[in-house]
């Protein structure tokens, strides 16, 4: 869910929660740089405790309505430009792992595989899970296609969720067309691509056509210590 600095306001966040629970989803924070107008898709030079301060600051208002609906917070997965340059910014991926740290409650980060932020997550003690988008592009080397790059975002149901069924594999076919191997935990659909909730059902049907089993993420990762 939106934190307010990308995306959302108040109003939308405990709309949202309450939505959430009535569908029995679990939530988690979105937080992002502070860039209403750009949607959070521009990169920022910040600090690390810039970093730090800022995912606090947007994971603790999401909690807030969280905790009024009787809920738990599950993950905290960064946004945009955020997300995509800490991927490779180790110094900026400790400022959001040491937030996430530091919120408590057992939060898990969701990152790219062998991403800066996950390494981060691992060395500040947090859990993690790898994350795959069944509705990006891939370079080569495992990171996501701009989105200003024609091809980037994959909108077609069936295609969707044929890479899907690649992605729970441990597979993809990048943008080059070498095919590419890494392990997720979890799988990302954007809200926000055409035809998403279309999307979302094609992909489920075809999971449970394939035999896989869809579980919440915090009961597929277990808890932390």
């Amino acid at each position: 869910v939106a934190c307010g600095w990308h995306g959302g306001d108040p109003h939308v966040m405990r709309q949202t929660v309450a939505r959430a629970k009535a569908l029995g989803v679990a939530v988690g924070a979105h937080p992002s740089y502070p860039d209403l107008l750009g949607f959070g898709r521009r990169p920022m030079q910040i600090t690390r405790q810039e970093a730090r301060d800022y995912m606090l600051y947007q994971i603790g208002a999401l909690r807030a309505f969280v905790v009024a609906a009787g809920l738990t917070l599950q993950h905290v997965k960064p946004h945009g430009a955020i997300y995509n340059v800490a991927a490779k910014d180790r110094e900026l991926s400790l400022g959001i792992a040491e937030a996430v740290k530091e919120a408590g409650g057992d939060l898990i980060l969701m990152g790219l595989p062998d991403s800066e932020m996950l390494k981060a997550g691992q060395e500040v003690g947090v859990r993690v899970a790898r994350e795959a988008f069944g509705d990006r592009a891939y370079n080569e080397d495992g990171s996501l296609v701009s989105r200003k790059i024609a091809g980037s975002l994959i909108t077609d149901p069936d295609e969707v969720a044929e890479r899907v069924i690649g992605l729970a594999q441990g597979r993809v076919v990048a943008v080059t067309g070498k095919e590419i191997r890494f392990q997720a935990d979890t799988i990302c659909l954007h809200g926000d691509t055409p035809g998403a909730a279309t999307i979302a059902r094609r992909v489920r049907e075809r999971l449970e056509k394939e035999g896989a089993q869809v579980r919440p993420l915090d009961a597929f990762l277990g808890r932390g210590i």
